[in-house]
Protein backbone atom coordinates (compact mmCIF):
# COMPACT_ATOMS: atom_id res chain seq x y z
CA UNK A 1 0.00 0.00 0.00
CA UNK A 2 1.33 3.44 -0.94
CA UNK A 3 1.65 5.60 2.16
CA UNK A 4 3.46 8.84 3.06
CA UNK A 5 4.69 8.78 6.66
CA UNK A 6 6.90 11.87 6.41
CA UNK A 7 5.09 13.88 9.14
CA UNK A 8 5.13 10.93 11.55
CA UNK A 9 8.81 10.16 10.93
CA UNK A 10 9.74 13.82 11.22
CA UNK A 11 7.98 14.12 14.58
CA UNK A 12 9.72 10.98 15.87
CA UNK A 13 13.14 12.27 14.93
CA UNK A 14 12.53 15.74 16.32
CA UNK A 15 11.46 14.22 19.66
CA UNK A 16 14.45 11.88 19.69
CA UNK A 17 16.83 14.76 18.89
CA UNK A 18 15.43 16.81 21.76
CA UNK A 19 16.12 13.95 24.20
CA UNK A 20 19.28 12.62 22.44
CA UNK A 21 17.52 9.24 22.14
CA UNK A 22 19.30 6.84 19.74
CA UNK A 23 17.17 5.47 16.91
CA UNK A 24 17.70 2.23 14.99
CA UNK A 25 16.40 2.59 11.42
CA UNK A 26 14.49 -0.53 10.36
CA UNK A 27 13.05 -1.45 6.98
CA UNK A 28 12.27 -5.12 6.38
CA UNK A 29 15.30 -6.25 8.38
CA UNK A 30 17.02 -8.11 5.54
CA UNK A 31 20.39 -6.47 6.29
CA UNK A 32 20.29 -6.47 10.08
CA UNK A 33 23.55 -8.47 10.04
CA UNK A 34 25.43 -5.75 8.16
CA UNK A 35 27.64 -3.38 10.14
CA UNK A 36 28.27 -3.18 13.86
CA UNK A 37 25.82 -4.14 16.58
CA UNK A 38 23.95 -1.03 17.73
CA UNK A 39 21.17 -0.19 20.15
CA UNK A 40 18.30 2.28 19.83
CA UNK A 41 14.56 2.64 19.64
CA UNK A 42 13.30 1.14 16.36
CA UNK A 43 12.24 3.69 13.74
CA UNK A 44 10.21 1.58 11.35
CA UNK A 45 10.26 2.68 7.72
CA UNK A 46 8.70 -0.17 5.74
CA UNK A 47 5.24 1.40 5.64
CA UNK A 48 6.57 4.61 4.10
CA UNK A 49 6.21 3.10 0.65
CA UNK A 50 4.96 3.43 -2.88
CA UNK A 51 6.26 4.24 -6.35
CA UNK A 52 5.85 8.00 -6.81
CA UNK A 53 6.78 8.46 -10.46
CA UNK A 54 8.01 6.17 -13.20
CA UNK A 55 8.93 7.52 -16.61
CA UNK A 56 10.00 4.60 -18.86
CA UNK A 57 10.92 6.92 -21.71
CA UNK A 58 13.19 8.92 -19.37
CA UNK A 59 14.61 5.79 -17.67
CA UNK A 60 13.88 7.19 -14.19
CA UNK A 61 11.90 5.81 -11.26
CA UNK A 62 11.20 7.55 -7.93
CA UNK A 63 9.90 5.63 -4.92
CA UNK A 64 9.62 5.93 -1.15
CA UNK A 65 12.19 4.20 1.01
CA UNK A 66 9.96 1.37 2.22
CA UNK A 67 8.99 0.23 -1.28
CA UNK A 68 10.04 -3.41 -1.76
CA UNK A 69 12.53 -4.10 -4.55
CA UNK A 70 10.18 -6.82 -5.78
CA UNK A 71 7.43 -4.24 -6.38
CA UNK A 72 9.83 -1.94 -8.22
CA UNK A 73 11.25 -4.71 -10.39
CA UNK A 74 7.75 -5.92 -11.28
CA UNK A 75 6.83 -2.43 -12.51
CA UNK A 76 10.06 -2.18 -14.49
CA UNK A 77 9.60 -5.62 -16.05
CA UNK A 78 6.22 -4.57 -17.50
CA UNK A 79 8.07 -1.89 -19.48
CA UNK A 80 10.98 -4.17 -20.40
CA UNK A 81 13.36 -2.40 -18.02
CA UNK A 82 15.46 -3.29 -14.96
CA UNK A 83 17.58 -2.05 -12.05
CA UNK A 84 21.00 -2.33 -13.71
CA UNK A 85 22.98 -2.83 -10.49
CA UNK A 86 21.05 -6.03 -9.62
CA UNK A 87 20.67 -5.48 -5.86
CA UNK A 88 20.08 -8.51 -3.62
CA UNK A 89 16.63 -9.05 -2.12
CA UNK A 90 17.52 -11.54 0.65
CA UNK A 91 13.83 -12.29 1.12
CA UNK A 92 13.07 -14.84 3.85
CA UNK A 93 10.73 -17.71 3.03
CA UNK A 94 7.33 -16.12 2.55
CA UNK A 95 8.76 -12.68 3.32
CA UNK A 96 8.84 -9.42 1.41
CA UNK A 97 12.57 -8.86 1.01
CA UNK A 98 14.72 -5.76 0.73
CA UNK A 99 13.38 -2.23 0.38
CA UNK A 100 14.72 0.47 -1.90
CA UNK A 101 15.82 2.66 1.02
CA UNK A 102 17.69 -0.13 2.78
CA UNK A 103 19.37 -1.17 -0.44
CA UNK A 104 20.62 2.34 -1.18
CA UNK A 105 21.58 3.01 2.45
CA UNK A 106 23.68 -0.17 2.39
CA UNK A 107 25.12 0.60 -1.05
CA UNK A 108 24.74 -3.00 -2.17
CA UNK A 109 25.10 -4.06 -5.80
CA UNK A 110 24.96 -7.44 -7.50
CA UNK A 111 26.73 -9.27 -10.35
CA UNK A 112 26.45 -6.48 -12.97
CA UNK A 113 28.02 -3.78 -10.78
CA UNK A 114 31.38 -3.37 -12.63
CA UNK A 115 29.74 -3.40 -16.03
CA UNK A 116 26.46 -1.47 -15.70
CA UNK A 117 27.18 0.70 -12.66
CA UNK A 118 27.02 0.60 -8.87
CA UNK A 119 24.09 1.73 -6.75
CA UNK A 120 25.93 5.01 -6.09
CA UNK A 121 26.35 5.65 -9.84
CA UNK A 122 22.63 5.30 -10.51
CA UNK A 123 21.12 7.44 -7.73
CA UNK A 124 19.92 10.72 -9.25
CA UNK A 125 18.31 12.39 -6.25
CA UNK A 126 17.00 11.83 -2.73
CA UNK A 127 14.67 13.40 -0.20
CA UNK A 128 16.25 13.03 3.23
CA UNK A 129 15.08 13.44 6.82
CA UNK A 130 18.14 14.51 8.82
CA UNK A 131 18.95 13.98 12.49
CA UNK A 132 17.80 17.58 13.05
CA UNK A 133 14.32 16.63 11.86
CA UNK A 134 14.71 18.66 8.64
CA UNK A 135 13.42 17.40 5.29
CA UNK A 136 15.96 18.20 2.58
CA UNK A 137 16.04 17.39 -1.13
CA UNK A 138 19.23 16.79 -3.12
CA UNK A 139 19.69 16.07 -6.81
CA UNK A 140 16.74 15.43 -9.09
CA UNK A 141 15.60 13.08 -11.83
CA UNK A 142 18.25 13.63 -14.50
CA UNK A 143 21.92 12.64 -14.65
CA UNK A 144 23.36 16.19 -14.79
CA UNK A 145 21.61 17.93 -11.93
CA UNK A 146 24.37 18.63 -9.42
CA UNK A 147 26.28 21.84 -8.80
CA UNK A 148 28.79 21.43 -5.98
CA UNK A 149 28.72 18.44 -3.64
CA UNK A 150 26.67 15.43 -4.78
CA UNK A 151 24.96 14.88 -1.43
CA UNK A 152 22.45 12.37 -2.83
CA UNK A 153 25.24 9.90 -3.53
CA UNK A 154 26.86 10.64 -0.18
CA UNK A 155 23.87 8.87 1.37
CA UNK A 156 24.63 5.65 -0.52
CA UNK A 157 26.41 3.24 1.81
CA UNK A 158 26.04 5.50 4.87
CA UNK A 159 23.80 2.87 6.54
CA UNK A 160 21.35 5.51 7.70
CA UNK A 161 23.88 7.34 9.84
CA UNK A 162 23.34 10.64 7.99
CA UNK A 163 19.58 10.60 7.53
CA UNK A 164 16.44 8.70 6.60
CA UNK A 165 16.11 8.27 2.85
CA UNK A 166 12.47 9.26 2.40
CA UNK A 167 12.39 9.09 -1.42
CA UNK A 168 14.97 7.95 -3.97
CA UNK A 169 15.14 8.72 -7.70
CA UNK A 170 17.13 6.14 -9.59
CA UNK A 171 18.19 5.51 -13.17
CA UNK A 172 16.95 2.32 -14.80
CA UNK A 173 17.90 0.61 -18.07
CA UNK A 174 16.20 -1.46 -20.80
CA UNK A 175 16.57 -5.22 -20.54
CA UNK A 176 19.09 -6.54 -23.09
CA UNK A 177 17.79 -8.18 -26.23
CA UNK A 178 19.94 -11.27 -25.70
CA UNK A 179 21.84 -12.88 -22.82
CA UNK A 180 24.04 -15.97 -22.73
CA UNK A 181 26.18 -17.58 -20.03
CA UNK A 182 29.31 -19.67 -20.60
CA UNK A 183 31.35 -21.67 -18.13
CA UNK A 184 35.04 -22.60 -18.31
CA UNK A 185 37.03 -25.09 -16.22
CA UNK A 186 40.12 -23.47 -14.64
CA UNK A 187 41.99 -22.70 -11.42
CA UNK A 188 42.19 -19.44 -9.48
CA UNK A 189 45.22 -18.05 -11.30
CA UNK A 190 43.74 -18.96 -14.67
CA UNK A 191 40.37 -17.44 -13.76
CA UNK A 192 41.95 -14.11 -12.75
CA UNK A 193 44.11 -14.02 -15.90
CA UNK A 194 41.11 -14.80 -18.11
CA UNK A 195 38.86 -12.16 -16.50
CA UNK A 196 41.58 -9.54 -16.89
CA UNK A 197 42.04 -10.53 -20.54
CA UNK A 198 38.29 -10.10 -21.13
CA UNK A 199 38.43 -6.66 -19.52
CA UNK A 200 40.91 -5.53 -22.18
CA UNK A 201 38.59 -6.53 -25.02
CA UNK A 202 35.34 -4.94 -26.29
CA UNK A 203 33.15 -7.76 -25.01
CA UNK A 204 29.59 -7.17 -23.70
CA UNK A 205 30.32 -8.90 -20.38
CA UNK A 206 27.74 -8.19 -17.66
CA UNK A 207 28.82 -10.66 -14.94
CA UNK A 208 31.73 -12.90 -13.98
CA UNK A 209 32.16 -15.38 -11.15
CA UNK A 210 34.75 -17.98 -10.17
CA UNK A 211 33.28 -20.52 -7.76
CA UNK A 212 36.55 -22.25 -6.93
CA UNK A 213 36.37 -24.73 -9.80
CA UNK A 214 34.68 -23.05 -12.73
CA UNK A 215 34.64 -19.57 -14.24
CA UNK A 216 31.18 -18.30 -15.17
CA UNK A 217 30.69 -15.37 -17.54
CA UNK A 218 27.50 -13.67 -18.72
CA UNK A 219 27.30 -11.56 -21.86
CA UNK A 220 24.31 -9.37 -22.71
CA UNK A 221 23.30 -6.96 -25.46
CA UNK A 222 22.30 -7.07 -29.11
CA UNK A 223 21.74 -10.56 -30.54
CA UNK A 224 24.62 -10.38 -33.03
CA UNK A 225 27.03 -8.89 -30.48
CA UNK A 226 26.28 -11.60 -27.94
CA UNK A 227 26.67 -14.33 -30.56
CA UNK A 228 30.06 -13.00 -31.62
CA UNK A 229 31.18 -12.60 -28.00
CA UNK A 230 30.43 -16.17 -26.94
CA UNK A 231 32.35 -17.37 -29.99
CA UNK A 232 35.42 -15.47 -28.74
CA UNK A 233 34.96 -16.52 -25.12
CA UNK A 234 34.51 -20.24 -25.76
CA UNK A 235 33.68 -22.60 -22.94
CA UNK A 236 30.47 -24.53 -22.41
CA UNK A 237 27.03 -23.01 -22.95
CA UNK A 238 24.70 -22.92 -19.94
CA UNK A 239 20.92 -23.31 -20.53
CA UNK A 240 19.04 -20.06 -19.96
CA UNK A 241 16.99 -21.28 -16.98
CA UNK A 242 20.04 -22.70 -15.22
CA UNK A 243 22.04 -19.55 -15.91
CA UNK A 244 19.29 -17.29 -14.59
CA UNK A 245 19.03 -19.40 -11.44
CA UNK A 246 22.80 -19.25 -10.93
CA UNK A 247 23.16 -15.47 -11.27
CA UNK A 248 19.96 -14.62 -9.40
CA UNK A 249 19.88 -17.21 -6.62
CA UNK A 250 23.42 -18.52 -6.19
CA UNK A 251 25.29 -15.26 -6.75
CA UNK A 252 22.99 -12.28 -6.15
CA UNK A 253 21.05 -13.84 -3.26
CA UNK A 254 24.11 -15.74 -1.96
CA UNK A 255 22.31 -19.08 -1.71
CA UNK A 256 25.27 -21.09 -2.97
CA UNK A 257 26.71 -23.52 -0.40
CA UNK A 258 29.82 -21.32 -0.19
CA UNK A 259 27.82 -18.67 1.68
CA UNK A 260 26.11 -21.07 4.11
CA UNK A 261 27.24 -21.65 7.69
CA UNK A 262 28.45 -19.60 10.62
CA UNK A 263 32.10 -19.15 9.67
CA UNK A 264 33.03 -15.45 9.24
CA UNK A 265 32.39 -14.16 5.72
CA UNK A 266 34.78 -11.44 4.55
CA UNK A 267 34.09 -9.11 1.63
CA UNK A 268 37.42 -8.15 0.08
CA UNK A 269 37.58 -5.29 -2.43
CA UNK A 270 40.84 -5.23 -4.40
CA UNK A 271 42.11 -4.08 -7.80
CA UNK A 272 40.89 -6.46 -10.50
CA UNK A 273 44.46 -7.33 -11.49
CA UNK A 274 45.52 -8.14 -7.90
CA UNK A 275 47.24 -11.49 -7.35
CA UNK A 276 45.46 -14.33 -5.52
CA UNK A 277 45.01 -13.42 -1.85
CA UNK A 278 47.19 -15.55 0.42
CA UNK A 279 44.76 -16.15 3.28
CA UNK A 280 43.45 -19.42 4.74
CA UNK A 281 39.95 -20.47 3.72
CA UNK A 282 37.92 -20.89 0.52
CA UNK A 283 37.36 -17.90 -1.76
CA UNK A 284 34.65 -16.87 -4.24
CA UNK A 285 35.58 -14.27 -6.88
CA UNK A 286 33.30 -11.82 -8.70
CA UNK A 287 33.41 -8.50 -10.57
CA UNK A 288 36.27 -9.42 -12.89
CA UNK A 289 38.52 -10.14 -9.91
CA UNK A 290 37.70 -6.97 -7.98
CA UNK A 291 35.41 -8.60 -5.38
CA UNK A 292 36.64 -11.59 -3.44
CA UNK A 293 34.66 -13.34 -0.73
CA UNK A 294 36.57 -15.25 1.94
CA UNK A 295 35.36 -17.75 4.55
CA UNK A 296 38.03 -17.73 7.22
CA UNK A 297 38.74 -17.76 10.95
CA UNK A 298 41.94 -15.78 10.34
CA UNK A 299 42.44 -12.82 12.73
CA UNK A 300 40.92 -9.57 11.38
CA UNK A 301 44.33 -7.88 11.58
CA UNK A 302 45.82 -10.52 9.29
CA UNK A 303 42.98 -10.29 6.78
CA UNK A 304 43.09 -6.49 6.61
CA UNK A 305 46.90 -6.33 6.39
CA UNK A 306 46.98 -8.79 3.50
CA UNK A 307 44.24 -6.99 1.59
CA UNK A 308 45.70 -3.52 2.28
CA UNK A 309 49.04 -4.70 0.87
CA UNK A 310 47.20 -5.35 -2.42
CA UNK A 311 45.66 -1.87 -2.41
CA UNK A 312 42.24 -2.95 -1.18
CA UNK A 313 40.05 -3.03 1.91
CA UNK A 314 38.25 -5.74 3.88
CA UNK A 315 34.78 -5.81 5.47
CA UNK A 316 33.57 -8.44 7.93
CA UNK A 317 30.31 -9.02 6.08
CA UNK A 318 28.67 -11.75 8.17
CA UNK A 319 29.51 -13.57 11.37
CA UNK A 320 32.46 -12.91 13.61
CA UNK A 321 32.62 -10.21 16.28
CA UNK A 322 30.00 -7.58 15.44
CA UNK A 323 30.84 -5.45 18.49
CA UNK A 324 34.28 -4.56 17.16
CA UNK A 325 35.14 -2.69 13.98
CA UNK A 326 33.51 -4.38 11.01
CA UNK A 327 34.56 -2.04 8.20
CA UNK A 328 38.14 -1.39 7.18
CA UNK A 329 39.75 1.19 9.54
CA UNK A 330 39.95 4.70 8.08
CA UNK A 331 43.04 6.94 8.15
CA UNK A 332 42.75 9.61 10.86
CA UNK A 333 42.21 12.55 8.43
CA UNK A 334 39.42 10.69 6.64
CA UNK A 335 37.77 9.72 9.92
CA UNK A 336 37.80 13.38 11.00
CA UNK A 337 36.03 14.27 7.77
CA UNK A 338 33.44 11.55 8.40
CA UNK A 339 32.80 12.93 11.88
CA UNK A 340 32.32 16.45 10.49
CA UNK A 341 29.80 15.21 7.91
CA UNK A 342 27.97 13.19 10.57
CA UNK A 343 27.82 16.25 12.82
CA UNK A 344 26.39 18.39 10.02
CA UNK A 345 23.53 15.98 9.30
CA UNK A 346 23.00 14.43 12.73
CA UNK A 347 24.50 16.70 15.43
CA UNK A 348 22.95 14.77 18.35
CA UNK A 349 24.22 11.46 16.96
CA UNK A 350 20.82 9.73 17.16
CA UNK A 351 20.66 7.97 13.75
CA UNK A 352 22.08 4.43 13.78
CA UNK A 353 24.93 5.47 16.09
CA UNK A 354 27.94 3.18 15.80
CA UNK A 355 26.55 1.19 12.87
CA UNK A 356 29.47 2.13 10.59
CA UNK A 357 32.23 2.82 13.12
CA UNK A 358 32.25 2.86 16.91
CA UNK A 359 32.62 6.64 17.16
CA UNK A 360 30.27 7.66 14.34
Amino acid sequence: MSQDLTPHLQARIQAAAADATPLALVGNGTKAFLGRVTAGEPLRLAEHSGILTYQPTELVLTARCGTPLAEIEAALAEAGQMLPFEPPHWAPAGGVGATLGGTIAAGLSGPARPYLGAARDLVLGVRVLTGRGEVLRFGGEVMKNVAGYDVSRLMVGALGTLGVLLDVSIKVLPRPAATQTRVLECGTQGALATMNAWARKPLPVTATCFDGERLWVRVSGAVQGVSEAVGRIGGESVPAAEADQFWREQVREQRHAFFAGEQPLWRLSVPQAAAPIALPGPQWIEWGGGLRWLRSEAPPEQVRAEVAALGGHATLFRGGDRSGEVFHPLPAPLMRLHRQVKSAFDPRGILNPGRLYADL
